[in-house]
């Protein structure tokens, strides 16, 4: 499943989107810095339309989205690097997800308090990203010390490696992430091994007031946030975590009535979660019977065989072919029957890929 890490300065809404995304209100919001100590966690379904009608067409009531996991970690501070704060449990919470959501503040409010003084989002970005880029700094010069001792021996992925961490350094240094370091495919490979904490794909949160929303760009601290994300290609969502968290309290149908009334087309809890899908190259293939209707996350480019494996290990074993359809095809034809009839049902081997929203049953033998 993936992980995905809330992280940002104290104060800056963290805790109140961790309560909007898991829709109930675990973590503690306070107006005080390290109200969370531990990582609170939740569970949380990927936003999937294609779900309830399938659902309908094959008549049962069961319906198991894919799954995101987010955890809600302490505000790091100036120092983190060298413990201060809770920095280096930050660290070490970080360290275990797979992505990184950096909530950062972009409204005025004079009753909360900004723990460096007045609300900057280009100076609390960067605070940050110096602090993770001083703690992959510290790792980097540990890791260089060790592989210098192999490469006496003419060790050519020691050299390989050696060369990655020198390409590296340098960004670390000035305060950059190493995933704005320009590599080629085996060296970004190599760079997966080091376990950088500036090389986890990043989402920037601009957490606005209400008044924002319908117009952020408006807004001079949203467009910083912008271009911030833009200059290193990361993604960007604007969100009101105060008013996600409120809107968890009404129906369904009030909440989009409530966000269209504030000229607002989607929940922006929603479009940060499927952010945080694609962000790892993620994807859903979708089952569909009487049983149940469920996605399953894959990698994108993944294999027959290995998406089968997300389901059991042993229809991976086993497997003989995938029966597929794509979702739109079956929802515009009605039923199996009909999409067999008009040859809309396919047979895959082993080498097929699966794509986004492919409707399929494995066929197995073990």
């Amino acid at each position: 499943m993936l992980r995905a890490g809330i992280v940002g300065l104290p104060n800056v809404g963290k805790s109140t989107l961790f309560n909007a995304l898991t829709a109930q209100t675990a973590a503690l919001a306070a107006n005080y810095p390290f109200a969370t100590i531990e990582p609170n966690v939740g569970v949380v379904p990927v936003p999937d339309e294609r779900l309830e009608p399938l659902a309908k067409l094959v008549k049962t009531n069961t319906i198991v989205p894919a799954t995101v996991e987010f955890l809600d970690i302490a505000g790091l501070v100036r120092g983190a690097s060298k413990g201060e704060g809770l920095g280096n449990q930050f660290l070490a919470n970080i360290r275990e997800t797979d992505a990184v959501i950096q909530v950062v503040r972009c409204f005025e409010d004079e009753n909360i308090v900004h723990v460096e003084g007045s609300v900057d989002p280009r100076r609390d970005i960067e605070t940050i990203q110096i602090e993770l880029a001083l703690a992959d700094l510290a790792a980097l010069e540990r890791r260089r010390e060790r592989v210098q001792k192999t490469l006496k021996s003419g060790d050519k992925q020691a050299r390989a490696e050696m060369d990655v961490i020198e390409k590296i350094m340098p960004a670390l240094a000035e305060g950059l992430p190493a995933r704005t370091v320009a590599l080629h495919d085996n060296e970004r490979a190599i760079a997966r091994t080091l376990f950088l904490l500036t090389m986890k794909p990043t989402i920037y949160a601009a957490n606005v007031d209400e008044a924002t929303l319908a117009a952020p760009e408006d807004n001079r601290h949203v467009r910083a946030v912008s271009e911030l994300a833009a200059a290193e290609a990361a993604e960007r969502v604007v969100i009101c975590a105060q008013l996600e968290a409120e809107l968890v309290e009404l129906p369904p149908e009030d909440r989009t009535s409530y966000l269209h009334s504030l000229g607002v087309e989607s929940s922006g809890v929603d479009e940060l979660i499927k952010s945080a899908y694609r962000l790892l190259g993620l994807m859903s293939f979708l089952t569909a019977g009487e049983k149940e209707v469920r996605a399953w996350t894959t990698r994108r480019g993944t294999r027959a065989p290995q998406a089968a494996g997300t389901i059991h290990t042993d229809i991976e074993r086993g497997f003989i072919r995938a029966e597929v359809i794509s979702y739109d095809d079956l929802i515009r034809v009605g039923s199996y029957t009909a999409a067999r009839e008009q040859g809309l049902l396919r047979l895959e081997g082993k080498d097929y890929i699966m794509q986004e929203g492919d409707v399929v049953h494995f066929r197995f033998n073990v």
